[in-house]
């Protein structure tokens, strides 16, 4: 009877040191799965060891992003990148650009094979939240347009009732118009591409009767076509296209830089503050000293920059390289362009526009 009672004894301590083994490998588990994001490497952080920022682009809109035959991209989808890379390296050429169609660049971003999308793309809900995107604010408010051959005589959606409509897919376009259609009854024949040279293509050899695209786009690719004052976009706007950069979901130390970079050339241009003057500013404004990260005559920083793994004299390097927004929309869109898209919306809130940016503060 002794002999059993000192077994059942045993058996009880062993099973109390199995629990509480078992207990502390669960424990050890649900740490590990509980791990902050903050431990992963930011995408921040790649790009400042590689020291180039990869930037997917179209390559093919004049005004946004569009390569010359030397190689040499320009436009404000373009400038958006070069900002960041100003901002990161105080370099704007350190970027390396990747032509990408509608239809890849969700993906290029998704997969890691870019940094960052700057290529005139429409946030909407659905890519906000259900396609791993984080998008950066809104660098141009446009609309989808229409565009046909003056002589056809087109005038209003009414007339292209059963005629064909080049689109591109991959686009919002495509839903845009069949909503708009179906709305005033206009029954038409949608004939759709996967590149963007083939919709217009096919639109400039007479395939369909009009091309549909964002109004800014169509007047970009106006430009290319032969005779181009014998084009004209119908006075319609069919919705709302605002464009802005995109990023990867679920890394904030990234997607809080790029947001604050972009949102520093528009505060520079709130500001005054430009690529002219930027060296004549005077350290006596607080306001302006914060923004540009000079210290305060105590020799104190707002540490704006370095809150978020920036220089603190990031907007400054941006502004100093690339201009702020309003010297960039003049040098890709404004008067002096062949474009020549009226700023409208995209002016500051305070003429009547729609750019505003947060305090940095």
């Amino acid at each position: 009877m002794g002999q059993n009672l000192k077994m059942m004894n045993l058996w009880k301590e062993q099973g109390f040191r199995i629990a509480f083994l078992a207990l502390g490998l669960l424990g050890l588990t649900a740490c590990a799965i509980s791990m902050p994001s903050s431990e992963q490497v930011s995408r921040l952080d790649t790009i400042l060891k590689r020291g180039t920022l990869i930037c997917g682009v179209s390559g093919e809109v004049p005004g946004f992003s569009f390569v010359d035959p030397q190689g040499k991209y320009s436009g404000l989808d373009v400038d958006v990148c070069r900002a960041i890379a100003a901002a990161l390296f105080d370099n704007p050429e350190a970027v390396e650009y990747r032509n990408l169609s509608a239809k890849e660049r969700f993906t290029a971003l998704q997969t890691g094979e870019i940094d960052i999308l700057s290529r005139n793309t429409t946030l909407t809900a659905s890519r906000d939240t259900d396609t791993g995107l984080e998008f950066a604010p809104i660098v141009f408010y446009d609309g989808q347009g229409i565009m046909v051959k003056e002589s056809s005589n087109i005038k209003s959606l009414e007339d292209l009732k059963n005629a064909s409509i080049c689109i591109q897919i991959g686009t919002t376009h495509e839903a845009n118009l069949t909503d708009q259609m179906g709305k005033r009854n206009i029954p038409y024949k949608p004939i759709t591409f996967d590149d963007i040279n083939a919709t217009f293509n096919a639109y400039q050899a007479g395939r369909c009767a009009a091309v549909t695209a964002d109004r800014s786009a169509l007047s970009a690719r106006r430009t290319l076509l032969p005779n181009s004052n014998d084009h004209v976009l119908l006075d319609v706007v069919l919705s709302k296209e605002p464009l802005a950069p995109a990023v990867r979901d679920g890394d904030a130390k990234w997607s809080n830089a790029v947001r604050w970079i972009v949102y520093s050339a528009i505060a520079a241009e709130e500001l005054g503050i430009n690529s002219k003057n930027i060296t004549q500013q005077s350290s006596k404004n607080p306001e302006i000293n914060r923004f540009l990260g000079i210290p305060d005559q105590a020799g104190n920083s707002s540490d704006l920059g370095k809150n978020m793994g920036l220089t603190n004299d990031f907007a400054a390097r941006v502004v100093k390289t690339v201009g702020n927004y309003g010297e960039i929309y003049d040098r890709n869109l404004g008067a002096a362009t062949k474009l020549n898209i009226d700023r409208g919306l995209n002016n500051l809130w305070t003429k009547g526009g729609l750019m505003y940016a947060p305090p940095f503060r």
